[in-house]
């Protein structure tokens, strides 16, 4: 990538586009349903076709699958359902060869249950020096309700009690997502020495970048005082001011530590947390200069299909980040989230927390024009970007999976009112015209069901269509390498066109517009249009965008 005058080299991070894998339902190499490391492997072409500058796995380690992997019983392998350390070996290889960075995900607030370590916690009982790894604490009214109020981010309180060896129940031992999932104490030394050696061996192995998940859990206040929660709270943590299990200011302790561990390596290696926390000015602090390089952008993410709405997350994204230096990144959906599809074509257009997004009903031709317009959009900000697979192809969310194929552990922890996840991961439809479509061999059921109407949105459907959404996304990410404002990431500049269009310029001779309006807008005399996500004409449909040239190409 060109480097910005006088700035010398850029690392690769600073600009870079991502593509998430959710390794499970990328592609199934040996038929057993599940996507797997030589799935990806096989499929790298599809990613370099595309255009995007690296991909993010989701974790790979053995893992009962409590919650789809984030549950790790081991950092240092692969489950075998979905490869080995081999196989990674050689994707790093192909990866690099074909100009692909990796990224991986490390789930550092909190091990699986069947980890090693934990189970050696229970098995000690009170006192034992394992229990010190994690949160374990005697219960209040006389050891029979919780030690504080604080909640899970799958539904229901955030702790669990355990039976001792003894027989008799015992202490309380605490979990911010599912009761598989046991918090780590980040005040134990011995956890802080284990994660430094995990770090350096996936860091010595090749990757390019770690992507920290829950990274504001991973430290909590001293004592662990109530939080206020309500009965029946959400996770809501892009609400919470000074909340004692979430954004607790020590936590930066951590990264600064991390960061210092992968400056010892060359290659610009990447930190990019999850963070989802009150505003960006808190946001910012993960990324100040001597501790993570990005975070993800979830007030973008969760912004309804409103002009003031969106521009206000920019502006104010922009603003927080400035200081510290870092460059913003914009995301639309992930593994987590609504696809921005359906969530675009519902009246609140908005996301809701955790995957707790009631099932409205979804104009979903709506969706898809909107969810164009906002790939431009999203394609033009300055900094970096994150695409969720499947969205270059337009995927809503399937809604209407069977109740029994549903393994969100929200399903359950939710008393089965939110059904969580799934919807968004359900595998990619690569070929033909019923399911797997060329995720898994013929007559291979994936993991989750895919809907029959995928037919036309396969990737094979798609590859010869200069009109398909997959031609829309290559058609911007090899303009967003070329144009003169997006390659050399020029700064972007407001450009006022009423209350309803979100429109801006990066350097002399780029321009965004994005019609949010109920009208067509006219382009007479804003440029010439190189990329457009909606109907040629003299004027830009309402929920369509388009890229402009406005002096030298």
């Amino acid at each position: 990538m060109p480097a910005t005058a006088g700035e010398g080299r850029r690392p690769w991070w600073r600009t870079a586009v991502v593509y998430e894998v959710y390794l499970r339902s990328f592609a199934d190499s040996d038929g057993n349903g599940l996507g797997d490391v030589n799935g990806l492997r096989g499929r790298l072409a599809h990613l370099v076709d595309l255009g995007v500058d690296a991909v993010w796995i989701t974790p790979w380690y053995p893992s009962p699958m409590a919650d789809g992997g984030y549950d790790v019983s081991d950092y240092r392998d692969i489950d075998p359902r979905v490869g080995t350390l081999a196989d990674v070996d050689a994707l790093l290889a192909e990866a690099h060869a074909a100009g692909l960075r990796v990224v991986i995900d490390l789930v550092a607030n909190h091990t699986s249950a069947e980890h090693p370590w934990f189970a050696a916690a229970v098995a000690g009982g009170p006192g034992a020096p394992e229990r010190a790894r994690y949160f374990f604490r005697d219960g209040r009214a006389g050891g029979a309700e919780p030690p504080n109020d604080w909640i899970s981010a799958f539904g229901g309180r955030a702790w669990t009690r355990v039976t001792e060896p003894d027989g008799r129940p015992g202490q309380w031992y605490l979990h911010l997502f599912a009761p598989e999932q046991p918090d780590l104490d980040w005040d134990d030394v011995t956890v802080q020495e284990e994660f430094d050696d995990i770090l350096r061996f996936w860091l010595d192995r090749g990757v390019d970048g770690i992507r920290v998940d829950a990274a504001p859990a991973m430290a909590k206040l001293p004592g662990l005082p109530d939080a206020g929660h309500r009965p029946g709270a959400l996770f809501e943590s892009s609400a919470w001011v000074d909340n004692p299990h979430w954004d607790v200011d020590e936590v930066h302790e951590i990264f600064r530590r991390w960061r210092r561990i992968g400056d010892t390596y060359d290659g610009d290696r990447l930190f990019v947390s999850e963070a989802v926390v009150n505003g960006p000015e808190r946001l910012s602090r993960y990324v100040r200069p001597d501790e993570l390089h990005t975070t993800f952008n979830f007030d973008y993410l969760k912004a309804p299909w409103d002009a003031g709405s969106i521009r206000a997350v920019i502006e104010g994204t922009l603003a927080a980040l400035a200081p510290v230096g870092a460059p913003a990144t914009w995301v639309l959906s992930s593994h987590d989230e609504t696809r921005h599809v359906t969530r675009f074509g519902r009246v609140s257009s908005g996301a809701a927390t955790m995957g707790f997004d009631a099932s409205a009903p979804a104009d979903l031709e709506l969706g898809l024009r909107r969810a164009r317009a906002a790939a431009l959009l999203t394609l033009a900000l300055p900094g970096g970007a994150y695409l969720y697979q499947g969205e270059e192809l337009g995927l809503p969310e399937v809604e209407d999976l069977p109740e029994e194929v549903l393994q969100d552990p929200t399903w359950e922890r939710s008393g089965r009112t939110a059904r969580g996840r799934d919807g968004c991961r359900v595998p990619l439809p690569w070929s033909g015209d019923r399911p797997p479509f060329g995720f898994s061999a013929d007559g291979v059921q994936p993991w989750l069901p895919q809907p029959e109407s995928w037919r036309g949105l396969t990737v094979a459907a798609q590859r010869e269509d200069p009109s398909s959404t997959l031609s829309l996304y290559r058609d911007a990410l090899r303009l967003r390498r070329s144009l003169h404002g997006l390659a050399d990431d020029a700064p972007l500049t407001w450009h006022e066109l009423g209350p309803d269009i979100v429109a801006f310029d990066r350097g002399p001779a780029f321009r965004c517009v994005v019609n949010m309006s109920a009208r067509p807008l006219p382009l007479a005399g804003l440029g010439r249009p190189v990329l457009r996500s909606g109907d040629d004409g003299d004027a830009l449909p309402p929920d369509t965008a388009a890229w402009l040239v406005t002096g030298y190409s």
